[in-house]
């Protein structure tokens, strides 16, 4: 573990522009975050929240700035130990990554594969502490019923607790988590993102996560880093932070075409998904009053 005086995250000046690209994707970016810290990453598609988080934990290599990460330069690290930071450090994807056509309590295993040499085909091998740590971590997240069933059969939201015990599996100090809750519907993205909340508060985890839901993240977050175009415009604790001003955060951002276009496109989606459970629940209340009209007096 970290020293508690030394951060659990420090970027220095980061940037990163892509082969090809005209514009880079994060610009001298810097932050710092301390261990047990909650970090929400803010901003529209395309503003370098993803990016940055793949610095964290090296799956992106910078063109230039630093990235240390649980005391490690995570830029010069290369092989076994860029491995072995990455078992130290969890990360939950917005699409799950789970592999549909097996069962919930093998995917929630693979989290350990860091530990074990060769590889594993099937629950039965591995080792039977692991199964037991994986069932463990399924009844955390609300799932040891599910543990032998298929994981394509499970709902969205089941499927992002699937992933949840997954990186538990490796007894992470810092967890990333990249939009685990925007293909979700509003019930499920608020039980998500409480499970991470307290499953952070247990283990004392760093947490940073990027969001571009304003309300989830001012009542979710201790602390709110704003993205425009691949460079910081805000970065304050969400304490005594009000809506308004964050939302100026996305006037700032929608400068350009593109970026208006981005911040459409995300409202339009937020609208249909209101229309949709207005709608899911008109049917359910039509069908409860045809039953009613329906049911033969006693």
């Amino acid at each position: 573990m970290t020293n508690s005086d030394t951060p659990a995250v420090q970027i220095t000046d980061l940037g990163k522009t892509y082969p090809g690209a005209t514009e880079p994707a994060l610009s001298g970016v810097s932050l710092s975050v301390d261990p047990g810290e909650i970090v929400v990453l803010l901003g529209l598609s395309g503003s370098g929240k993803s990016t940055l988080l793949r610095h964290v934990n090296g799956l992106e290599a910078p063109t230039e700035g630093a990235v240390v990460a649980l005391g490690e330069s995570v830029n010069r690290l290369r092989g076994r130990d860029l491995r072995a930071l990455r078992g130290r450090i969890g990360f939950i994807f917005q699409q799950f990554e789970l592999v549909g056509a097996v069962t919930v309590l093998e995917n929630v295993l693979t989290g350990g594969l860091s530990t074990l040499r060769g590889p594993r085909v099937g629950i039965i091998s591995y080792p039977r502490s692991l199964r037991e740590k994986a069932l463990g971590h399924l009844d955390r997240v609300g799932l040891l019923d599910f543990a032998y069933k298929r994981a394509d059969t499970l709902s969205g939201g089941q499927q992002q607790r699937v992933a949840i015990a997954r990186a538990l599996m490796q007894d992470p100090e810092i967890l990333l988590a990249d939009e685990p809750v925007a293909s979700l519907d509003p019930e499920s993205s608020g039980q998500i993102m409480s499970l991470i909340r307290e499953i952070a508060a247990e283990r004392s985890l760093t947490v940073i996560c990027s969001l571009h839901q304003v309300d989830l993240a001012l009542s979710w977050g201790d602390r709110i880093l704003g993205l425009r175009a691949g460079e910081v415009v805000l970065d304050t604790h969400t304490d005594g932070l009000s809506r308004e001003e964050v939302m100026e955060i996305y006037g700032r951002v929608a400068t350009t075409t593109s970026e208006i276009a981005a911040l459409e496109d995300e409202l339009a989606e937020a609208r249909e998904q209101v229309l949709s459970n207005e709608v899911r629940r008109a049917a359910a209340r039509e069908r409860f009053a045809e039953d009613l009209a329906n049911e033969e007096p006693a």
